[in-house]
């Protein structure tokens, strides 16, 4: 329709189209071709497929094999199956009496077996697919470290220091080295003529052997937990256990042994005030002592002799103690005078007390023997549980004496310790250590008890101990204690303990024989509320005797103990044998006694007696409770015990089992006939009672049952449900009687009171509940006759009982939000179809009040199927057969021969014997459970409808399951889809999935995590449907889902969140286990209508309509190819740029992809080559989606210092086609609006997500056809072929290998980095552990490193060397194999697009980019094995189209010449044999062209000269093999002998042969950075003629400054070769705007006339090969004066920047580049204003003359430099670099620093000794140079000359007496000028100045002068700087300075008229001293502050006799002066007074 619409409507396609825009829907049209306009926008979803219909119609001709598999889902796909129940114990739990043997089994079905998600990247999975990985190799890990150069090193080192003669060594000695040196391997055939297709097809060949299938298994997983959304299978419903403890008591030894002691042990919780298990009793007698009761005691069953037991604590806590509590036989006297001698009496003393001990014994044997069947309480002692469990082994002393010793250590039992507790261990904060999994196993001793009060036996008493014993000040500490030797083990309870039985004594599996002594599983009765189903068959009763008071009754009785019964009827006879032995007894006993407290007759108890209830109760059963005064003496007819009272507590209560606190009467005589029906509070006449009837006796009465549910509506639903079931009226609940005609209320009530029950008894009986509301939707009772529809209360009652659940056990949770519990419940409980074939509640016979809570038995519990029914003839087990034959069950159930299941009705009345049923009513109803579900769904509303959407998903799962159950059964499972379901029913789900939807939509704002969950649920729904229903109405269902999504999300601002739950919805839809066959991979896009031909002519019959359309989104392609249409139309609509606040969906968008693609490249179903290419073309579109992203791509090039993204289109192309392949314009014409002239910012993705969605390109690239490739890359025009280009070069960029070095620094950086990463070490290590967990966590509050710590980081560092080094090398292989095969890849698709170029003869241009993303990858990091091919790869491009590389890409080819050469240079020699066969081939195809190869020689020699000069790890060994190999291809060409070709070869091989040697020398000299310099320098001055060598090498030189951070030299390398270039420029053309040659650049740099080409060898520009790079031209120019400016910006020399822009501007002005023009005054600004700003503050160099002396130095000896050092170095400094450099060269004690600056006299030195002499020197100036010299820049830069002083007296000494103390200054001049192309600069010219004492004392004056006046004159003023000056200049101290001059030099006219002048100046510089001490003192006084006058005052009394004392000698003139030279003087005068005025300036 589509199409039709298309065709028949253009106008109304302009129309929607220009509407659609104008609308600012703001996605642009996005397709590839202009002239097919997609007739569905991306942003609407399209029609999906008839699916079913499209199988019929287009049947493929593939008879069987992968393919086939393809088409349609197996067979098997759904499997109904029954999973037997586990069952722990031997035999089952159920009694022999009750017909609730449970049949065990539960009913799952499942179609989940892969899922398109069989699914790939978990961690144990890829690791598993990365096996048996080839390792490759690649050369940055196999380079050696820098260390190992050191050893080459060495010997250098001690070599001569001198450069030979020049540079070039000599021709016959090179040459004579190379010819003797021997070659690579050569490759075979590479000379032969071979055809081109033939070289492809075998290039072909080699690359595509052994590669590896699966691309993702190389690429980590995106950080995600679950790569592809699947389900988790629940767990099987079991029995609760929380964390397990195994106490094992070994033995009990007190000081004296004198009769039996028995002991118990159980848990309390001291916080919650609650006993948390039952008693374990055991019995550590010695057989002696046991031989003491025979007479009383029965032969013990096996059960009873346990000494071992585990606990099970599910909330454990630092409030849990071990209470062991002793008792002994009865005995005369009360606890304290029994315990008395075991408190007195030694062990040690035994011999002494020997005689009382007899007697001792003798008594208690009497006692024994008479009272051995009565306890009384002894003593009692306390553990404190988490005490042992987390300590590691230094237990704080416990009041009652523990000593722990360890077991094993740590780590063997820790391999448990980091498994996560279960979501019901949830334990509240500060109870993190609590945990009992992993904890040393210790052994305690246990040495204090206390004895026993007898009046504080209660359990209120025992919490106050216990609160007590935590005090450091217990008060049981100051109690007398008995002492004994209790011995204890207590360890984490292992997995699966043999020999164990469970609290009802059944013995758990692996009891390999009944006669070991056992181990006791304790219940444990948890401190808080568990909620688990009962699973287990459990029905015990737990009776506690609390108190009793008798002291209002008469008579004697005082010795009272309580015999328990529980009795079946009243006669005595009728007591049952149901109570537990305790230990060494029968197993159960028919009676119980409590303990006796001697002389009390209000006795407290502590007895807890356990009681198997039956099955079924009887409102006979009762509890009778017999109190008896035992008499202790012996006396004549005194019977041993006297009955002094009965009560007893009937067990039903209105059918309700009665538990509970009960305070009773006691009866004086026995109870009367039938009282056990009554209870005792009732008064009976002719009773009597103790105390008037009042309640004396306290007693509390526990269930643990899974049969009684102890809630009063939980009850009365099942009592309703099950009269119902048995048609038994009226019904008695309570006190109620209900008729039938009052029953449907009744049940209504009823079922809405369900809410009010207790969530616990609701969630233990979960599984029967739900099973009976379901059975009430599912099967209308018949009540009074009528069909009752109890549908939609049930519904409502479900919905509410979930969202309870939900709503308080958040913790139990999936990741889907769904309920663990209610989850199994679907999975193994619910059986939907009427559940079975047994109905069966409890129907033995029963009286009108038989408890409602029998209905025990879980629907499951029967197998719910005939077995005949599923056609298999196996007969039904015997076990039901019995069952329901013998209990009268409804047969009508059995599903004979109705092709489905048939109604049992609620009406049915079985008999208790008979064998038939009678049926009441023939009304049958059975109703399908999805059908009714779906309905009540869709028709309920409000509240209810709420409740149901909250929790969707459990009702989705229900009626999944259902309807699976009902295609089973009902034998359609093969049945075509189209038929499966009724019409109705269909409806009912789009009604039901459309209003979902709406709510989605509608909600998605206000309740964000409800409509989250509900989008899953429906996904989850939608998924599964697609498994069972009609599939092409499943994606009906999710188009009309989509379609309500799409309407709202372009009305939102923020559409990102709508938009983020829809990728959602489609991930979770598309995690079908077979997405890929729900996609028709098979079919052709081929109008429906037409079968489609067969798959293997597919490819044949692809025409250029339909390439097009499997390339992009076009409505056919996603019709055909739904799902995988919705996915990629997701991609590309949010990864469009303009798609407005969807930016932060890209990474989950790319993900699901991604995901998707992982999952398919590991699903073993499509492992065949075939069928992934069929998977593949699923994606095709991909390719282009990723195409339009380009732009918005993170750019992994960058790191690659290449500049910039590659341009194959200019970035102007991206920015006007707007990313999009129609471009705006014509998209805005269409739409009738004009065209905005915007350019747009594109945001980028993140490296992630950049990452994810090339290697998605680059698995479809790897996976589709080759020849659909190929096809459609023929249609693709010159721009996108480019754009796909660039992609390819990103890619190679992306997955570059990083090399093992950057994964060790990787590790060792985050290592030190992440918090995170610590805190999962922590884990790791301490696993949860409480001790050292708590050390941890201590230690968190230290510094890391304190005392605390070092055990940790001793772990840390333990745990690192072990895995690390492991992790690195798999890291490595992994990220080797991956750069290897993205790259083969990628080489492939460059392959097929040549031989698109080749095929059309069209697109040449397109080469270039193919040859720019192969170098690229040249360039990249890469293995032997990828070089290999793509030198192949390589070598064919040249040959096929050789005038590329010569004529068109020149550029390219000066950079494939640095590539090879690079690889020439490798140290695997298989990558040098190919690079030198590349090489060689390409000369000779160079030479082939023109007779000459001057272009290659040129180029190649360029590219050595730069890689020696710049590449750091170079070697010229292996290069020189290589030269070696290209020398011997060429002695081996028979084609070429004849002509010039070898010779020029060998030429050019020799050349670069003498290039390697000077990289010799530049090797030796790696560590002195000037000698490298200079050594660069002659090498480029060696090329003087060569311009591009010389330019090589000046680049060279800049590189090396800016390692060094000498940016003005870099920046000078760079000014020179502006030079150089604009020197050859203005031969080649005459342009106004440019440079005429050097002369231009004079201002920048003096030096740089050096590179004007004067000389007659200059050689002319236009020759082939010459000025042939790249910086030749205009441009070349621009970016050189670029570089500089930004040098000398970096090295602050701003002046010298203004003037490389001066030479800058006139061409961009000439270019009219307003925006380069803008860029560079903005610059300008930048740099004028730091002039400003940093006025005073600039330093640029430090200067020091170096002299070297000494043969040692070779050509250095007597050589003089000035070096320019960075600013403020000090002489110390140089000094101790050049000492300390020189002396490793020469030895320590060779080397002689001259520490003076004097002339050296060589002949005094020793000549085996090398010597260096530094002096510090300032830049000199003359007078007449000042006047331009005027900034510090100017006194900076263009420096030639440099002084030094050097103080001498005549005698030889340095300093000498004022009047002999001459200076000499000397004065260098340097061969050029400061800052050069290098650092140090030879002295070319030396001048001497030497100046006598006066003429010192002259400069020192002036000096002094100076000084004073900048002091005085500074602004602001400095008074600190003044007072300095001023207290050098006059203070007391120094007035002998400079008066001391005076006098010396002053005092006398001289003699000599010579010195008349000097002696004048003099006396003029102290007038003008002493002026300026009295300006200074007047400034300082203005400054000073009250505190200082007393010293202004003294300084000025100090000026004052200074002037007195200079007086008469400055006043002293020369007469001789003044006589005829008058005017003279005056002008000296003037002089001198400017120069006083120049000073005060500065």
């Amino acid at each position: 329709p589509a199409q039709d619409f298309c065709l028949g409507a253009a106008h109304e396609v302009e129309r929607v189209l220009a509407s659609w825009i104008r609308m600012k829907v703001s996605f642009v049209i996005r397709t590839f071709l202009l002239h097919v306009f997609p007739q569905v926008p991306l942003t609407e979803a399209v029609d999906p497929v008839e699916l079913e219909d499209y199988l019929i119609t287009h049947p493929i001709a593939v008879e069987s094999g992968p393919l086939r598999d393809l088409l349609e889902f197996p067979s098997d796909d759904i499997e109904v199956v029954y999973t037997p129940r586990e069952c722990r114990t031997l035999v089952s739990a159920v009694p022999e009496e009750s017909v609730l043997r449970l049949y065990l089994k539960y009913l799952v079905f499942r179609y989940h077996k892969l899922g398109t998600g069989f699914n790939p990247n978990t961690l144990d999975k890829q690791k598993e697919r990365q096996k048996g990985l080839p390792k490759q190799i690649f050369e940055s890990d196999e380079a050696p470290d820098g260390n190992s150069y050191q050893d080459e090193q060495d010997d250098l080192k001690r070599r001569s220091m001198s450069i030979d003669d020049t540079p070039r060594g000599s021709w016959a000695c090179s040459i004579f080295d190379l010819k003797n040196s021997l070659p690579d391997a050569l490759l075979p055939n590479l000379l032969d003529r071979t055809p081109n297709e033939e070289i492809d097809h075998h290039n072909e060949d080699q690359r595509k052997s052994s590669r590896h299938k699966e691309l993702f298994a190389l690429h980590p997983a995106p950080d995600e937990e679950e790569p592809i959304e699947r389900l988790s299978v629940p767990e099987v419903p079991k029995e609760h256990f929380g964390q397990r403890l195994l106490v094992k008591c070994l033995s009990l030894k007190f000081e004296i042994e004198i009769e039996p002691i028995f002991a118990s042990l159980a848990l309390y919780d001291v916080k919650e005030k609650k006993k948390i298990s039952e008693n374990f009793y055991f019995d550590l007698n010695s057989e002696q002592m046991k031989g003491m009761l025979r007479p009383h005691v029965p032969p013990a069953a096996i059960s009873t002799l346990a000494r071992s037991a585990i606990f099970s604590i599910t909330y454990p806590s630092q409030d849990v103690f071990l209470v062991i509590k002793l008792e002994k036989v009865l005995q005369q006297g009360d606890i304290g005078e029994c315990a008395e001698p075991y408190m007195i009496f030694k062990e040690s003393d035994a011999a002494k007390n020997k005689e009382k001990l007899e007697k001792l014994k003798c008594q208690a044997e009497q006692f024994c023997q008479r009272l051995g069947k009565y306890r009384m309480p002894f003593a009692w002692t306390a553990i404190h549980l988490m005490n042992i469990v987390s300590s590691a082994g230094s237990l704080e002393r416990d009041s009652t004496e523990v000593e722990v010793e360890r077991k094993g250590s740590w780590s063997e039992r820790r391999n448990s310790s980091i498994v996560g507790r279960r979501s019901l261990e949830r334990t509240t904060s500060g109870d993190e250590a609590c945990n009992l999994t992993s904890f040393r196993p210790a052994t305690l001793t246990v040495t204090n008890f206390f004895k026993q009060e007898g009046d504080r036996l209660s359990d209120e008493d025992l919490y106050k101990f216990l609160a007590d014993m935590r005090r450091p000040s217990s008060v049981l500490r100051r109690l007398r204690p008995i002492t004994a030797q209790l011995k204890i083990d207590i360890s984490p309870a292992p997995e699966n303990p043999h020999y164990c039985l469970t609290p009802e004594l059944l013995q758990v599996k692996l009891y390999p024989d009944s006669r070991v002594r056992p181990t006791r599983e304790i219940l444990e009765f948890p401190a808080r509320d568990v909620y688990v189903p009962n699973t287990t068959y459990r029905n015990l009763l737990y009776v506690y005797p609390q108190s009793l008071n008798f002291a209002n009754r008469q008579g004697s009785a005082r010795n009272i103990t309580v015999k328990v019964q529980f009795m079946y009827g009243e006669d005595p006879s009728n007591a049952m044998p149901v109570i537990f032995g305790k230990s060494s007894c029968p197993e159960f006993s028919k009676e119980a006694y409590t303990a006796v407290v001697y002389h009390n007759r209000s006795p407290d108890f502590h007895e807890e007696i356990k009681i198997k209830l039956p099955a079924t109760l009887t409102d006979h059963h009762h509890l009778l409770f017999t109190f008896y005064h035992v008499s202790c003496q012996q006396k004549q007819n005194t019977p041993l015990e006297t009955p002094v009272g009965y009560t007893w507590i009937p067990m039903l209560q209105n059918g309700r089992l009665k538990t509970g606190q009960f305070c009773l009467p006691v009866s004086l005589e026995k109870p009367p006939q039938a009282y056990s029906v009554l209870s005792p509070e009732v008064p009976l006449p002719g009773m009597k009672w103790v105390d008037n009837h009042k309640g004396v006796f306290n007693v509390e009465v526990v269930a643990v049952s899974s049969l009684h549910t102890q809630d009063p509506y939980l009850d009365k639903f099942f009592a309703l449900v099950h009269a119902l079931d048995e048609h038994m009226f009226p019904v008695r609940i309570g006190d109620m009687r209900i008729m039938e005609n009052n029953l449907e209320n009744e049940l209504k009530s009823s079922i809405s009171a369900l809410n009010s029950s207790q969530l616990e008894p609701v969630v233990r009986f979960l599984h029967l509940l739900l099973d009976k509301l379901i059975l009430l939707v599912v099967r209308p009772p018949v009540i009074a006759g009528q069909i009752v529809n109890l549908g939609q209360a049930s519904f409502e009652a479900m919905a509410s009982i979930i969202n309870r659940l939900h709503k308080n056990l958040d913790g139990n949770q999936d990741q889907h939000g769904r309920n663990s519990l209610l989850a199994s419940y679907i999975y193994y409980v619910f059986r939907p179809g009427g559940l079975g074939g047994s109905v069966h509640y409890a129907t033995m016979a029963r009286s009108a009040v038989r408890p409602a809570s029998l209905n025990l038995n879980r629907s499951r519990s029967l197998s719910n199927s005939n077995p005949d029914i599923s056609g298999t003839p196996t007969s039904p087990d015997d076990e039901v057969r019995s069952i329901i034959g013998s209990k009268g069950l409804d047969r009508s159930n059995s599903w004979v021969n109705t092709g489905g299941p048939k109604a049992a009705p609620w009406g049915s009345n079985p008999s208790p014997s008979a064998e038939s049923t009678q049926v009441v009513s023939s009304v049958e109803v059975f109703l399908l459970f999805h059908e009714e579900l779906a309905l009540q769904w869709v028709v309920c509303s409000g509240s209810v409808r709420e409740a149901a959407l909250q929790q969707a998903w459990f009702f989705f799962e229900l009626m999944v399951k259902s309807m699976v159950h009902h295609l089973y059964f009902a034998d359609k499972l093969d049945a075509p889809r189209k038929n499966r379901f009724p019409e109705r029913f269909m409806d009912d789900v789009t009604a039901l999935v459309s209003t979902i939807a709406g709510d989605i939509v509608s909600r998605f704002q206000k309740d964000t995590e409800m409509v989250e969950r509900l989008n899953t649920s429906l996904a989850f729904f939608l998924n599964d449907l697609l498994s069972i229903m009609d599939r092409g109405f499943v994606f009906a269902l999710i188009k009309t889902c989509y379609k309500q999504v799409s309407s709202k999300l372009y009305s939102l601002t923020n559409p990102s969140n709508l938009a983020s739950l829809r990728l959602d919805f489609l991930r979770i839809i598309c995690s079908h286990e077979h997405y890929v066959t729900l996609n028709l991979p098979c079919s052709l896009l081929t109008p429906p209508a037409s079968p489609s031909p067969s798959v293997s002519s597919a490819t044949s019959q692809v025409c250029y309509q339909k390439i097009a359309n499997m390339f992009e989104l076009s409505v056919p392609f996603r019709q055909q190819h739904y799902l995988a249409g919705l996915v990629l139309t997701e991609l590309a609509v949010i990864l469009d740029p303009d798609a407005e606040g969807l930016f932060g969906l890209h990474k989950k968008v790319i993900n699901m992809v991604h995901n998707l693609l992982s999952s398919h490249d590991s699903d073993p179903r499509y492992a065949d080559p075939q069928v992934k290419a069929r998977v593949a073309m699923l994606y095709l579109p991909l390719i282009g989606v990723i195409m339009e992203t380009v732009p918005q791509l993170y750019d992994f090039t960058e790191s690659h210092n290449q500049r910039g993204r590659p341009s194959c289109v200019a970035v102007d192309d991206y920015e006007s086609e707007g990313g999009s392949m129609i471009s705006q314009t014509v998209a805005m014409a269409i739409a009738g609006t004009s065209v905005p002239q915007l350019t747009r910012q594109h945001s980028t993705f993140s490296t992630e997500s950049s990452r994810s969605l090339l290697i998605c390109l680059l698995w479809v690239l790897k996976n589709a056809d080759e020849s659909v490739l190929q096809k459609w890359f023929t249609d693709l025009s010159v721009l996108q072929l480019n754009r796909l280009l660039d992609l390819l070069y990103l890619c190679v960029s992306c997955f570059e290998y990083k090399g093992k070095k950057v994964f060790e620094r990787m590790n060792s950086l985050t290592f030190k980095k992440s918090k995170d990463m610590r805190a999962k070490l922590e884990e790791a290590i301490l696993g949860s552990i409480g001790a050292r967990q708590e050390m941890v966590r201590r230690s968190r509050g230290h510094a890391f490193g304190s005392q605390e710590n070092l055990r940790w980081r001793k772990d840390m560092t333990h745990w690192r060397q072990n895995t690390e080094k492991a992790e690195i090398e798999h890291e490595a292989l992994i990220d080797g194999n991956l750069a290897t095969e993205a790259n083969l890849i990628i080489l492939d698709t460059l392959e097929i697009v040549v031989q698109t170029v080749s095929v059309t003869e069209s697109k040449e241009s397109i080469l270039g980019g193919v040859l720019k993303v192969l170098l690229h990858s040249m360039a990249c990091n890469q293995s032997a094995l990828y070089l290999q091919h793509c030198f192949a790869t390589q070598r064919a491009l040249v040959s096929k189209f050789p005038e590329l590389l010569f004529e068109e890409e020149t550029e390219q080819c000066a950079d494939l010449c640095l590539r090879l050469l690079r690889h020439c240079s490798s140290s695997i020699s298989m990558i040098r044999s190919h690079a030198s066969a590349s090489l060689y081939l390409l000369m000779r195809q160079n030479f082939e062209i023109g007779n000459n190869f001057a272009r290659v020689k040129m180029q190649v020699t360029m590219s050595l000269s730069s890689l020696v000069g710049t590449s750091q790890n170079f070697n010229e060994e292996y290069l020189r093999r290589s030269l070696k190999t290209i020398l011997t291809y060429a002695e081996e060409d028979l084609e070429l002998r004849e002509t010039t070709f070898p010779d020029q070869v060998q030429d050019l091989v020799f050349n670069l042969h003498m290039i390697l040697s000077d990289t010799v020398k530049m090797k030796e000299h790696q560590e002195d950075p000037e000698m490298l310099i200079d050594l660069m320098y002659r090498i480029a001055k060696g090329y003087q003629n060569s311009p591009d060598l010389r330019l090589t090498w000046l680049q060279n030189m800049a590189g090396k400054h800016s390692e060094r951070s000498n940016h003005a030299e870099s920046a000078q390398c760079l000014v020179h070769s502006a030079a150089l270039v604009a020197e050859y420029l203005s031969m080649l053309e005459d342009r106004k705007y440019l440079p005429v040659g050097c002369v231009t650049f004079q201002n920048i740099s003096s030096n740089v006339l050096e590179e004007s080409a004067v000389s007659d060898d200059v050689v002319s520009p236009d020759e082939e090969g010459i000025c042939s790079g790249k910086y030749f031209t205009e441009a070349g120019l621009v970016g050189l004066l670029e570089q500089a400016a930004a040098s000398f910006s970096m090295a602050g020399m701003y002046e010298a920047v203004n003037e490389v822009y001066k030479v800058l501007i006139p061409i961009h002005e000439a270019n009219r580049d307003a925006k380069k023009l803008s860029t560079i005054h903005g610059k300008l600004q930048e740099a004028f204003s730091k002039i400003v700003h940093q006025d005073g503050k600039r330093m640029f160099g430090t200067y020091f003359r170096v002299g070297f002396y000494g043969t040692k130095f070779g050509d250095l000896d007597e050589q003089e430099f000035v070096y320019k050092e960075p600013a403020i170095t000090k002489l110390a400094e140089i000094s101790h670099r050049l000492e300390g450099f020189y002396g490793e060269r020469f030895g320590e004690d060779v080397l002689e620093v001259i520490k003076d600056s004097n002339p050296v006299d060589k002949c005094k030195l020793d000549p085996n000794k090398a010597y260096i002499q530094i002096t510090y020197v300032e830049p000199y100036f003359d007078t007449y140079e000042m006047k331009d010299r005027i900034t510090y820049f100017d006194k900076n830069y263009n420096l030639r000359r440099f002084m030094y002083c050097t103080p001498f007296t005549l005698d030889g000494r340095a300093h000498g007496e004022l009047h002999e103390q001459f200076k000499r200054k000397t004065i260098l001049t340097t061969s050029h000028a400061f800052p050069y192309i290098k650092t140090r600069i030879n002295v070319i010219h030396k001048e001497e100045i030497i100046l006598t004492p006066i003429e010192v004392a002259i400069e020192d004056m002036q000096k002094k002068t100076q000084e004073l006046a900048f002091a005085t004159h500074q602004d602001p003023a400095d008074p600190k700087m003044l007072q300095m000056v001023l207290q050098g200049s006059v203070g007391t101290t120094v007035n002998q300075g400079p008066l001391e001059v005076a006098q010396v030099f002053l005092s006398e006219i001289p003699n000599d008229p010579k010195l008349f002048r000097h002696h004048n100046k003099l006396r003029l510089c102290f007038k003008d001293f002493t002026k300026r001490c009295e300006d200074a003192l007047r400034k300082n006084k203005s400054l000073i502050g009250p505190d200082q006058k007393e010293y202004q005052r003294e300084l000025e009394r100090n000026y004052h006799r200074l002037k007195e004392a200079l007086q008469p000698l400055i006043n002293r003139k020369i007469p001789q002066l003044y006589k005829a030279v008058l005017p003279v003087t005056c002008h000296r005068w003037i002089f001198d007074f400017t120069l006083s005025a120049e000073i005060r300036r500065v």
